[in-house]
């Protein structure tokens, strides 16, 4: 089946963003075309003891711009952020939420972690205190779904409404599944994406004991280097990336500025090993591949790929190898860059940040850089847009985002004329 001629059309008419790098849209891209990293000493606790005491944490946010006092004790920040870069991808959108329409408006927001800060804390309540002191609001504040929950009953959508936790592809998923939704008539419209916030004791000490992040805790802005040979783990983040994704002609009619058509989703697992990749790449490459036949396009129409690249040494390597394999030599033709260089990685919310990325650097026509690339490594030899964003024609543009547990999703966008 041809994706655009027999399916109907979805485009990109809102996005809203909060991560280390800004807390709206605009922001964000302003730190990508400066290449500013997000990385620092961590606040969100007292990290001294820890082995890792840095992350890529959101700045200068402020919760109670969103929700009143006594909603805030209620919800975790993994629900603030999405509510944040909600509004702003539905303000962004023009979209006006009526009885007519609001059943066929979905949402469809994911998280890796969901509130994992609100299950320590009401642990140690319990441990401490005893049952009674746990919080009567405590169930509520922490599924993956409650984030979905609280934008939905904030606008009244009352169409199709999920959330995954397929670690840190459940962004991924998130839009993927939506586009389907609309692609296949269940919904017109759908606010989706992912948000996570998983800097705390736990999440930090957890990562940290998998000998997974970076330990370069005397120089965390540099610490993030995807695809660069001296890499040593990933830099932890948060935030969330908030799409509106809207049937074309539905879009069209109402003016709708569009940023970008999304034209295929692809999944796959690994059915290897529990946290590390596939040999050469495999997974990745029949995910790639299966993108591709979703969107019925040819390898080489494919200008940049915004990468899952952590900067850990397998990931980067496999990755490299998984496009080489996908794309031929079609690869060293195309811009591949990890914006987790500056970001860090977000979880369950890369998937959905790195998507809003995307989009707005097919519409901007501007490829985001990656950051802290110095010294190149001989199993990563693409082009990764090192240190600096530049100009580019990008008509179709695949965002990819792999999980532990082996899952791996991407979304390819396609430039499209307002």
């Amino acid at each position: 089946m041809n994706a655009t001629n027999h399916k109907r059309r979805v485009v990109i008419t809102g996005i809203g963003l909060v991560t280390p790098i800004g807390n709206t849209r605009e922001d964000n891209w302003n730190s990508l075309m400066e290449g500013r990293s997000g990385a620092g000493p961590i606040t969100h606790f007292d990290a001294t003891n820890f082995a890792v005491r840095f992350a890529c944490e959101v700045k200068n946010f402020d919760p109670a711009n969103y929700f009143e006092h006594r909603e805030l004790k209620r919800t975790a920040p993994f629900i603030h952020y999405a509510v944040a870069a909600g509004e702003e991808a539905l303000a962004d959108s023009g979209l006006k939420v009526t009885p007519d329409n609001a059943e066929r408006i979905g949402i469809y927001i994911s998280s890796g972690i969901g509130g994992f800060g609100m299950i320590e804390r009401e642990h140690m309540k319990l441990i401490k205190q005893g049952p009674r002191h746990v919080s009567p609001f405590f169930m509520i504040s922490y599924l993956v779904n409650m984030a979905a929950g609280h934008l939905s009953i904030r606008h009244g959508l009352k169409g199709p409404s999920s959330a995954t936790a397929t670690a840190c592809s459940a962004g991924v998923h998130a839009i993927g599944d939506s586009l389907r939704w609309i692609q296949e008539g269940d919904a017109d419209v759908v606010v989706c994406g992912g948000t996570e916030a998983a800097i705390t004791p736990m999440g930090v000490g957890g990562f940290a004991a998998a000998k997974a992040m970076s330990t370069r805790n005397d120089d965390p802005q540099h610490a993030s280097r995807p695809f660069d040979a001296n890499r040593d783990g990933f830099v932890l983040g948060e935030g969330a990336g908030i799409l509106v994704l809207e049937e074309y002609e539905h879009a069209k009619a109402r003016g709708a500025k569009i940023y970008a058509e999304a034209v295929g989703y692809g999944m796959s697992s690994d059915a290897f090993h529990i946290t590390a990749p596939a040999p050469n790449g495999d997974g990745v490459y029949r995910m790639i591949r299966a993108v591709l036949r979703d969107a019925e396009v040819a390898p080489d129409v494919v200008n940049y790929i915004n990468a899952h690249g952590t900067s850990t040494p397998l990931n980067d390597k496999n990755e490299t190898l998984a496009i080489k394999n996908a794309f031929g030599e079609h690869a060293y033709k195309l811009a591949v860059s990890s914006t987790k260089s500056m970001t860090g990685h977000a979880l369950g919310a890369a998937g959905g940040i790195e998507a809003c990325f995307t989009a707005l650097a097919v519409e901007r026509q501007t490829l985001p850089p990656t950051i802290n690339f110095e010294t190149p490594d001989p199993d990563c030899d693409l082009d990764y847009v090192p240190n600096q964003a530049r100009p580019a024609q990008i008509e179709y543009a695949l965002s990819t985002s792999l999980g532990f547990g082996g899952t791996n999703a991407g979304i390819l966008l396609k430039r499209i004329e307002n």
